[in-house]
């Protein structure tokens, strides 16, 4: 018996002894998940270099441990040296590695950590990287020199002794190449992310971007409505009006391409993404050298990656579309950035999408002037859209980094139109498509802190085609509009002193347009193609006063037209000056030329939808558009208060009357004119701790000109006389609320002499007009509120959700009338467009 206890016992020792040794073997974990636990329980950050910990485990410290005594158990079980850099950032270090320096390098601007420096000794073929956490370590002997360079920062040198090794962490900062702290005049107009520069420009990110009346996402376009100076009288984005010019003579830029198309949903809908761009900028006037056409306005927008941004994912949707953004790192030196979006108008009709159909398609019903007789048509249509981009960027060394951009964006429309005619049912089908392909590659070379290169390869598609069959009658009409652009730009920057930098460059472009047209009844055929090229030299000095008060620059831009066998020199002038922090002035001037621009032959081309086709300027019958600019603005900020008061004057010339959308005696004709603007904008901001109110007001004329007409001189379509915005905007602790109103004077308008038709020739009745644009349409006003809310589960995952009402009260604003004749009756048929009605939002974000 003894002996069977004694076997007993020894087996229940054996069996503690293996248990202890598989839970003690059990204990030990990989050092890098130990230390996520210990920052994730404490709050703290561990800096190393990953060979330091890489292989090494250790038991997990108890749970219950103060932060001192985990690290001292570490200490002890590894040969790694911890050390407090602060109450919560950690330095480790090997024990024998008593020589070695470990540097961090930073952003000075925000300290963030640089990835990817390249570190060189002086007079050593030895180079380092820093990695992602912006570490690298050395060993020195003796005294020695590093030089430490990257693409985004300036060069920095650092002279090196082993009494630095006494510290387990050099913090070493450096500066961005391009610092444009200084150069912002004031920062936060009308909201978070929109700032205006000393170039006279306005910049918006929408990474930091705030919320206005109507908006529940920072659309690019749409911001675009609540400047001082842009107004769009039929609420499109497919019609922005800037200081009176038309939607075709404004340059929309994504990353060097052209976007001849600009909106989905036929004008309502930006055509990009709302989570994609990273920085907007806007020129009124004065705009650089290096921007040719767009004789109104230049919007920039660029969306290529930064390395101080981490890799987000966002997913979200509204009752239009759904949509999700992503940024990747595949590699060291590689970044891929995707987005998409699509309408989910197709499987399923929002009360949004309905309220956004009978802006759009409306007039299906017309009044007669005569008798108020309503023809009613039914219809049935499918529509989506989408639009879809991808950016790579590719460090190809420490001073060449290349970016490739593709860009998508479509439009589809089947419509099918039913009516009843003497008890028969009849059906047509229609359609409409519109869509951009667009890609351009970059490179840009830093050969060092005082001399950058940028090459710039593009190329882009737009096309427009339509199917039309005539509810009326058996005519079946086919229509198309194809531009294919494509261009090289170079641009040199050179710093020549502290206060000097001199920009050189030179821009090949090459733009093809075709127009197709076919009609059944009665036979005809259209098929015609144009092609024009075009090279531009471009220079530009740029003085910046040591004291910051004076900042001013002069370009040129020598514009050769091949195809024509024209040259044009355009001046660029931008002149800043700072009286004091609070008050300043700029001068702006530019001459611009433009080849293409957009005409409507009919009203009811491309199905009367997007009626507007691309054309090239011939010199004859469509002569190169020239505009003339100058302005003189004002800033005073202080105490919360910002006032900013622009006076412009413009003048465009070589406009045809095609361009211009005229609905009147002018409709059919093709002559060509000009237009003159004279305006002023002021804008009056206020801050009041978490509150934000701005008014903003316009007034301006805008005449047009055409020698050939009686009377030559008579208001523009596009003159809108009186514009004003207002708004008050609630931001704090993840809240946005913003309540604004819109008020602009009504667009001239056309009104016929009488009700009934006049007969120049017994078969074909006319409408006798009054003066063009002698009356006016009924003011527009409207109210817009929207709100949004965001949830913060950790540092990375950010749910958002939010609403907007646009045209809370459902005013009925008359937004365009022209008339027609009835030939049935041959009597004067009005046709009456409405903005929107009350229309209702809501989306729903995921951060990740």
């Amino acid at each position: 018996m003894k002996v069977n206890k004694s076997i007993a016992a020894l087996f229940l020792l054996l069996v503690i002894f293996f248990d202890a040794k598989a839970q003690n073997k059990a204990a030990f974990e990989n050092l890098k998940t130990v230390l996520k636990k210990i920052e994730k329980q404490h709050q703290v950050h561990f800096s190393y270099l990953e060979k330091d910990v890489a292989g090494v485990s250790v038991q997990s410290p108890a749970k219950e441990k103060t932060i001192e005594s985990k690290i001292d158990f570490l200490i002890q079980e590894t040969e790694l040296n911890f050390e407090f850099i602060t109450s919560n950032y950690i330095a480790i270090s090997h024990k024998s590695k008593t020589t070695t320096i470990r540097f961090q390098l930073k952003d000075a601007t925000n300290t963030i950590p640089i990835e990817a420096a390249t570190i060189k000794i002086n007079g050593s073929k030895n180079v380092t990287t820093s990695d992602a956490k912006g570490l690298f370590e050395i060993d020195p002997k003796t005294v020695f020199q590093i030089e430490i360079s990257h693409i985004n920062y300036l060069s920095k040198g650092i002279t090196i002794n082993t009494n630095e090794t006494a510290k387990p962490l050099n913090i070493i900062y450096l500066y961005p190449l391009v610092n444009e702290l200084k150069e912002v005049v004031t920062a936060n107009i009308l909201t978070n992310g929109i700032s205006k520069k000393t170039d006279g420009s306005l910049e918006i990110k929408p990474k930091k971007f705030g919320l206005l009346p109507g908006l529940v996402e920072p659309d690019v376009f749409e911001t675009l409505k609540q400047i001082p100076g842009i107004v769009s009288a039929d609420e499109t984005l497919s019609n922005l009006n800037v200081r009176g010019g038309t939607h075709d003579q404004n340059l929309f830029l994504w990353n060097g391409i052209r976007l001849f198309q600009t909106a989905h949903f036929f004008g309502l809908i930006s055509a990009l993404n709302p989570n994609l761009a990273h920085n907007i900028k806007i020129f009124k006037n004065g705009s650089s050298a290096f921007y040719g056409e767009g004789i109104s306005s230049v919007v920039d927008i660029a969306t290529q990656n930064r390395d101080s941004e981490k890799d987000p994912t966002s997913i979200g949707a509204n009752l239009i579309s759904a949509d999700f953004f992503t940024q990747i790192k595949i590699a060291p030196q590689t970044a891929v950035e995707i987005s998409a979006r699509r309408s989910h108008t197709d499987a399923f009709q929002s009360p949004t999408y309905k309220s956004y159909y009978k802006k759009i398609f409306q007039n299906t019903a017309i009044s007669n002037v005569t008798n108020n007789e309503i023809v009613d048509y039914n219809n049935k249509e499918n529509f989506y859209f989408y639009d879809a981009t991808a950016q790579i960027t590719q460090k190809i060394n420490s001073k060449t980094q290349a970016n490739l951009s593709l860009i998508a964006i479509s439009n589809s429309l089947e419509l099918n139109e039913f009516k009843t005619e003497n008890d028969i049912l009849v059906t047509k089908n229609s359609s409409l498509k519109q869509a951009t392909y667009a890609g351009a590659l970059s490179v840009n070379s830093y050969w060092n802190s005082n001399f950058r290169t940028e090459l710039e390869a593009y190329a882009s598609v737009y096309n427009i085609n339509s199917t039309n069959e005539s509810i009326t009658n058996n005519r079946n009409l086919n229509q198309e509009n194809t531009i294919v652009d494509t261009g090289i730009r170079i641009k040199n920057y050179n710093t020549i002193s502290n206060t000097l930098k001199f920009q050189s460059g030179y821009q090949f472009n090459e733009i093809g347009i075709r127009n197709f047209d076919q009609i059944n009844i009665p036979a005809f055929f259209r098929s015609v193609k144009e092609v024009l090229i075009s090279h531009a030299l471009i220079g530009e000095l740029s003085y910046q006063s040591n004291n910051n008060k004076i900042k001013t620059t002069l370009g040129v831009r020598n514009n050769y037209m091949a195809s024509l066998s024209k040259n044009s020199v355009e001046p660029r002038l931008q002149f800043h000056y700072n009286f004091s922090d609070s008050f300043s002035t700029e001068i702006q001037g530019e001459r611009k030329s433009q080849l293409n621009s957009q005409v409507i032959d009919l009203q009811q081309d491309f199905l009367g939808i997007e009626k507007r086709r691309w054309v090239l300027a011939n010199d004859a019958d469509i002569p190169v558009m020239f505009s003339n600019q100058w302005s003189v603005g004002f800033t005073f900020k202080k105490n919360q208060w910002l006032v900013i008061l622009d006076n412009f004057y413009k003048q465009v010339s070589g406009i045809t009357s095609k361009s211009q959308g005229f609905q009147n005696q002018l409709e059919f004709l093709r002559i060509n004119g000009n237009y003159t603007v004279l305006g002023t904008e002021l804008l009056v901001q206020k801050r009041i701790h978490h509150f934000t109110t701005w008014m903003s007001y316009s007034v301006l004329r805008n005449d047009y000109e055409f020698e050939s007409f009686n009377p030559s001189i008579f208001p523009s379509n596009f003159e809108i006389n009186h514009n004003l915005t207002t708004a008050l905007i609630y931001d704090y602790n993840q809240m946005k609320l913003a309540l604004g109103s819109t008020f602009f004077s009504g667009k001239p308008n056309t009104l016929p002499l009488s009700t009934t038709a006049i007969f120049p020739t017994l078969d074909k009745p006319e409408i006798a007009y009054d003066l063009p644009n002698s009356s006016n349409l009924t003011n527009y006003f409207q109210i817009n509120v929207s709100g949004s809310k965001s949830f913060k589960f950790n540092k990375n995952n950010v749910l958002t959700v939010g609403v907007s009402v646009q045209n809370i009260f459902d005013t009925k604003n008359n937004i365009n009338q022209n008339f027609r004749i009835n030939n049935n009756l041959n009597t004067i048929e009005k046709v009456d467009t409405y903005s929107l009605s009350r229309t209702f939002n809501a989306f729903l974000r995921c951060s990740l």
